[in-house]
């Protein structure tokens, strides 16, 4: 009996004990299977066990739940709605919080895009900070392999910049020119060519000036495009040699104004025959083909050939246009305004307003105003209105007669 009664009083103090106590849940690694067995300690005593849940030994005092293993769907999908449902009840008030993170990936987007622009202008440069030691090997190679020709290239257009320089110079001091000077341009100009010529005279240079082929071997784009180049410098040398050969005669055999009809005339034939001299070097280049092509490369070496030709001649066909109306000019003469009286001339002051001296073979336009007929004509080679009063005078105006030779150089 007394044992009884100590036993009852055990019990009665180990239940208090646990539900003073909260479960705990350990896992229990012991155990193996496809199962996952949770030690509860202390021990939880159901009055309803769930199925399958095997009760403890009274020595150790646990109670092992035995789970098995779920589809891994099916515990994806429980996890999955019991973070949603975990989530919408503690982050539900931070929503509109959000939503202004969601945008910012688009504005960095737009705002991304100078700087984007930025970096790659930052890697071009960097690029060519590290490349430029290596071009400018590069070019030094490429300047002493042809250092001949580009010295020949800066020499005939430094020549070309002097003395078309000089003989407008020349050509404005009108009666007062100078013709040691106008001899020496003509000694530079004969000596430079010739000096050209011999230095390339393997190459026969000067075929181009009569619509032959040189003997240049291997015949390539740049082989062509050097000897059009130096072709072009050498007719304008030849015909500013011939206007240097019209300021040394006498103003008696040749007048100023019939002198500029002669210097516009003289560059109107230099133009056309800067036109016509590289057609026989750029059809012999069109046409040659390799071995190698066989009657393909034949056939498209005719072919560009003769577009090269129709072009030509529709260039040609504006050049004869403006030679035909300068031979016009030429021959007609051009007379601006009439010849004013020596009353008119008392009333201007009898001075000219362009040379300042005394009248000579005067001439009044329609505004009235009197000047030097060669004055005038000087005025009218670049404009079209009165130096004075800026009225139209005539409405074209009839380029060089100044002596100015076309810096335009023809390559094609």
């Amino acid at each position: 009996m007394k044992l009884r009664v100590q036993f009852d009083r055990s019990e009665s103090s180990r239940a208090l004990k646990l539900r003073e106590s909260p479960a705990v849940m350990q896992p229990n690694s012991s155990d193996t299977g496809n199962g996952l067995s949770l030690t509860l300690q202390p021990e939880i005593l159901t009055r309803t066990p769930a199925p399958g849940a095997t009760a403890a030994s009274p020595e150790s005092h646990e109670v092992r739940v035995p789970m098995t293993s779920a589809p891994a769907e099916s515990r994806r999908s429980r996890v999955s709605s019991h973070s949603h449902s975990h989530s919408h009840g503690h982050r539900a008030p931070h929503h509109s919080n959000s939503e202004p993170e969601l945008d910012s990936p688009d504005s960095d987007l737009n705002s991304g895009e100078p700087s984007t622009s930025f970096s790659e202008l930052r890697c071009l440069f960097r690029w060519f900070q590290k490349s430029l030691p290596f071009l400018v090997i590069v070019c030094a190679k490429l300047v002493i392999q042809h250092a001949l020709g580009l010295a020949v290239g800066v020499g005939l257009f430094t020549t070309f910049l002097y003395v078309n320089k000089n003989i407008q110079t020349q050509v404005f001091l009108q009666d007062r020119h100078s013709k040691l000077q106008c001899v020496w341009l003509l000694l530079f100009l004969t000596s430079s060519t010739l000096l050209l010529y011999y230095t390339f005279r393997t190459e026969t240079l000067y075929h181009c000036l009569i619509l032959l082929s040189p003997t240049i071997e291997p015949l390539g784009f740049w082989e062509v495009l050097w000897a059009v180049g130096i072709n072009s410098f050498i007719i304008k040398f030849l015909y500013m040699g011939i206007k240097c050969l019209f300021l040394l005669l006498p103003s008696a055999l040749v007048a100023y104004k019939t002198q500029g009809r002669w210097l516009m005339m003289t560059e109107e034939v230099g133009q056309v025959h800067q036109a016509i001299a590289p057609v026989s070097l750029w059809f012999r280049y069109l046409v040659t083909y390799q071995e190698a092509d066989g009657i393909p490369g034949l056939t498209l070496g005719v072919l560009l050939a003769l577009l090269y030709l129709i072009l030509k001649l529709l260039d040609l066909y504006g050049q004869w246009t403006s030679l035909m109306k300068t031979v016009g000019t030429f021959l007609r003469g051009e007379h601006t305004g009439t010849a004013a009286t020596r009353s008119q001339c008392s009333e201007a002051g009898d001075v000219c307003p362009i040379c300042q001296a005394e009248y000579r073979e005067p001439r009044v336009l329609l505004c009235q105003h009197i000047f030097c007929d060669e004055c005038i004509a000087l005025w009218f080679n670049r404009e079209k209105s009165c130096p004075l009063c800026r009225t139209v005078i005539t409405e074209k105006v009839y380029k060089w007669r100044d002596g100015a030779t076309s810096p335009h150089l023809q390559i094609y």
